[in-house]
């Protein structure tokens, strides 16, 4: 197993059967202390995030293989906190793509002179570059194509998908009595197939989610959607 890259929240190895490895780790993002999922540095280290975050991520995974969307999962193993997964490609150097559906965090501290904490969204999608150092801009779909980052073709397809795998993530929360606020998602291309992707993860690290006023920590997130 050969160890390919260290993140602020995985590592990453590549196995010899040409798959890849993913290593969940307990730090989680945020600034001063506090968990954020748009922070593009590492805030805070909770116990049981990394397994938490990895039970979430097949949880939700497994259900988007079934309905055949295209995915990079493979399996995970609890036990090492580890999840297997296709090989793949991002797009540029890293894209998020962050799906909201009330104005909070970043979007409420961009354009509070125009909305109120907690208004209503209609599934807007905003496409961040992974850039620490330039703190993750946002970018539009024209911009990605002059740049040719990917084609607009291609956007009309990470739009889609995204609206789409964030109403069916916000739709098992309902489930559980929560409301999805915002997620954040990643895509890349399938190394063989070309196929626009979801990977990386889904979990409470990576979205939002309220139960009334009250916002659920991830460890708890999962918890509460995992319970029989």
């Amino acid at each position: 197993m050969e160890l390919i890259y260290k993140g602020k929240t995985k590592n990453v190895f590549k196995l010899e059967d040409g798959h890849y490895l993913l290593q969940f780790k307990d730090d989680v993002t945020g600034e001063n202390g506090v968990f954020d999922p748009g922070a593009n540095s590492v805030g805070l280290t909770i116990d049981g995030a990394g397994l938490a975050g990895l039970k979430l991520t097949s949880f939700f995974y497994s259900k988007l293989n079934e309905q055949g969307i295209p995915t990079h999962y493979v399996d995970a193993n609890f036990s090492d906190a580890t999840m297997t997964v296709k090989p793949a490609t991002v797009f540029g150097k890293g894209l998020e793509v962050i799906c909201r559906f009330k104005a909070v965090g970043s979007f409420l501290r961009r354009y509070g002179a125009y909305v109120q904490e907690g208004q209503e969204l209609d599934s807007f999608v905003e496409v961040t570059i992974k850039d620490d150092e330039r703190l993750d801009p946002p970018i539009s779909a024209d911009a990605l194509h002059m740049l040719s980052i990917l084609s607009l073709e291609e956007y009309a397809i990470l739009k889609e998908r995204t609206i789409e795998i964030s109403k069916f993530v916000a739709g098992e929360l309902e489930k559980k009595g929560l409301t999805l606020y915002d997620i954040k998602l990643e895509f890349g291309r399938d190394a063989k197939t070309n196929e626009i992707l979801l990977i990386d993860e889904i979990s409470g690290g990576n979205m939002r989610a309220y139960k009334g006023n009250t916002y659920i920590e991830p460890l708890e997130l999962e918890k509460i959607i995992l319970a029989d």
